[in-house]
């Protein structure tokens, strides 16, 4: 019924901008936090950035100070605004959300889009 729509990913010249925006259709209910992880070829998928429904933020140590994370237009859509981009961002990034509640017993789950690329040249 969830589904993770993102949108913003292409190709872009070293030290370029891009905004990744990534949807969350299909629920009435907020995510408790989403974010941006990344999979290079060859390397381990990681977590680029992520923001919780308090707007606490966390980001990569290879992406601080060009990456912003925002929910300002709703807590069920999230930016990823990227600046000052490097060849080593090429990546497919994928956008999570979670959503986690108590009803007599814990309740998780957790979507994944189906990813963007993001190609930064040279």
């Amino acid at each position: 019924q969830v589904q993770l729509v993102e949108s913003g990913g292409g190709l872009v010249q070293a030290g370029g901008s891009l905004r990744l925006s990534c949807a969350a259709n299909g629920t009435i209910g907020s995510m408790n936090a989403m974010g941006w992880y990344r999979q290079a070829p060859g390397k381990q998928r990681e977590l680029v950035a992520r923001i919780t429904s308090a707007r606490s933020r966390n980001y990569a140590d290879s992406v601080k100070g060009r990456f912003t994370i925002s929910r300002y237009n709703g807590e069920n859509t999230v930016y990823l605004q990227m600046n000052s981009l490097k060849p080593e961002d090429t990546a497919v990034y994928y956008c999570n959300a979670v959503r986690s509640y108590y009803s007599g017993r814990l309740e998780r789950y957790e979507y994944w889009g189906q990813g963007t690329q993001v190609t930064v040249s040279s």
